[in-house]
């Protein structure tokens, strides 16, 4: 099941975790993952089809699929 952009950034609230932690224990660029988060839902300007944001999107449960490579803790 995929989820919003905005569930995604409650959970983060909800944790109490940042984004840019997460994305460095992930080992993901965080301008990438907050560009990822921060982008129009509608018509998002990173389509997130291949290499770096694809896994950011996978792992958040933006989208379904597999990262494409092997992903940090």
């Amino acid at each position: 099941m995929t989820k919003s952009r905005a569930q995604i950034r409650a959970e983060f609230a909800h944790r109490g975790q940042s984004i840019t932690a997460w994305a460095k224990a992930k080992g993901f660029t965080p301008n990438t993952v907050m560009a990822i988060l921060n982008d129009n839902e509608a018509s998002p300007r990173l389509k997130c089809l291949r290499g770096e944001a694809h896994d950011i999107a996978v792992e958040l449960k933006l989208k379904d699929g597999e990262a494409s490579r092997r992903l940090a803790a």
